[in-house]
């Protein structure tokens, strides 16, 4: 992965509607039973999400689905939604492991320029 700060940059840009929309407990609530099925109606939804009423699930759905994070598919007066897997969902992920990435390799630079002594005295 690259850890140049132009590409970190326009991740960010991408992801940022993402972020925000993950920010919100209700709406990580709503990823998780969609991670559980590959599709579910509004109203299943609304019936795992207890903490809050209908109308406001229909609202964090249509958060989502801006964010780019759920797709949406009618059928005659019903909706179904799943999780979309490219897209914003997509630029998540690549911030995050990039960020990652990059922490994780400063982390272990750092360990591995440390004296043994000083090592092996912390893990022991």
């Amino acid at each position: 992965m690259s850890s140049d700060p132009d590409a970190s940059a326009g991740a960010v840009r991408d992801a940022g509607p993402a972020f925000d929309a993950l920010a919100d407990p209700v709406r990580r609530r709503i990823l998780a039973v969609l991670s559980e099925h590959d599709e579910v109606s509004a109203g299943d939804l609304a019936d795992h999400i207890t903490s809050v009423g209908r109308t406001a699930v229909s609202t964090h759905l249509r958060v989502l689905r801006v964010a780019g994070l759920i797709t949406e598919r009618r059928s005659g007066r019903y909706r179904y939604y799943s999780i979309e897997p490219g897209g914003a969902a997509a630029d998540v992920i690549a911030l995050l492991r990039t960020l990652f990435q990059s922490s994780l390799g400063e982390v272990g630079s750092a360990v591995e320029s440390r004296p043994a002594t000083d090592r092996e005295g912390a893990t022991g």
